[in-house]
This record gives structure tokens, sequence and C-alpha cells, in this order.
């Protein structure tokens, strides 16, 4: 018994040793992030979170680069911002452009997407409590907002 014990112990740990290595030779597909500031126009009153934003020009961009599940955008102004939680999101093809993508319910927007010009992996904003409260009978369509890096004309 001891033998066959032992025996059990070297399988378990050959096949510990390659997963690890599995793991390390094709890593999982890493956060997806927003590199740098992107900035939009946003024509409508919009959620982001759990705040409510008047239209207007924003800058979102990763928090901190350590932590990619962690967005801010705030108003170009300054005057209003806010943190919004994001987590891997899927395109089925790359955007031709940056863009954020707003679902509507009613007359009601919630920023729900963000994707980086020729990148199909972006990030998907976690739904707000007053978001999963709304009805969603009354889902119209998601709007596409264009969005383009801070500093870039379009």
């Amino acid at each position: 018994m001891k033998l066959q014990e032992t025996k059990g112990h070297h399988q378990l740990l050959s096949l510990f040793i390659a997963l690890v290595f599995g793991f390390t030779m094709y890593p999982s597909k890493t956060q997806a992030q927003i590199v740098g500031n992107i900035e939009a126009n946003i024509p409508f009153q919009f959620y982001a979170g759990n705040t409510k934003f008047p239209p207007g020009k924003y800058i979102i961009h990763v928090l901190d680069a350590s932590d990619l599940t962690l967005m801010e955008i705030s108003s170009v102004d300054g005057k209003t911002s806010a943190v919004f939680a994001v987590r891997d999101a899927e395109a089925n093809s790359a955007p031709a452009k940056s863009e954020l993508i707003f679902n509507k319910y009613g007359n009601q927007h919630f920023l729900a997407k963000l994707f980086d010009e020729s990148n199909p992996n972006g990030s998907a904003v976690v739904e707000s409590r007053y978001e999963k409260r709304i009805d969603k009978g009354t889902a119209e369509a998601q709007e596409h907002v264009p969005a383009q890096h801070q500093g870039t004309g379009g």
C-alpha cells in the first residue's frame, strides 16, 4: 500500500507541475483596459455607476494601473466625477474607433461598455443598484457614442 500511495503522490505532483507549466505557456486573457485617457462628448444625461451626469464632455481612465477593475469618469471642467467598477467585455469585432456604449431604458441612459479603437477586448461597467431596479421591459436599445484619446482630434 505504501508503494501505491507514493506512486499516486508522484502522479499528482507530475499533473500539478504540468498544469502550472501549461498556464505559464498559455496565459489567460489579461484584464482589458483603456490605455490612457479617452474623451467623449455625451449628448444626453446618463448614469455611470451610481452617479447621474448631465450631457457634456467627459474624460474616462483606469483609476489605478495596479487595479484594472476601477475606472473614473470626470467632466472636462473637473466639477463632476465618479469611480465605477468594470469587468472584462468582448466585442463581436474590433471597433473602428474608440466608443462608449450606453444601455437605454425609456429616457434613461447607463454607461455599459467601453472599447478602445481596434481592440475587441474592452470593459463592461458593473450594473449599479439603480440600474438593477430599472424595469428592463422599457429597454429600447444601446446607443454608441464615439470617443477618442485625450488630445487627439477625432
